[in-house]
């Protein structure tokens, strides 16, 4: 399993990007990585991948109780 290299990434968020401590600490670390410009180069999610995450993971109507 890999490891966060957490004071590198604390450095990089709180003294590269100034981000305060509540800043840093409500940030994912995909949302790092991003701010960092990690991963920028990763072609975007076509058409076929959304349709089958849509397929995977339908929404559904909430029930509130209500009648028509």
């Amino acid at each position: 399993m890999k490891t966060l290299d957490w004071s590198a990434l604390m450095r990089a968020g709180l003294a590269g990007l100034r981000l305060t401590p509540d800043q840093f600490w409500r940030l994912t670390p995909a949302e790092l990585r991003l701010m960092l410009g990690q991963g920028v180069d990763q072609t975007p999610m076509g058409q076929a991948g959304l349709a089958s995450l849509m397929a995977a993971f339908p929404d559904h109507p909430i029930d509130t109780g209500e009648r028509k």
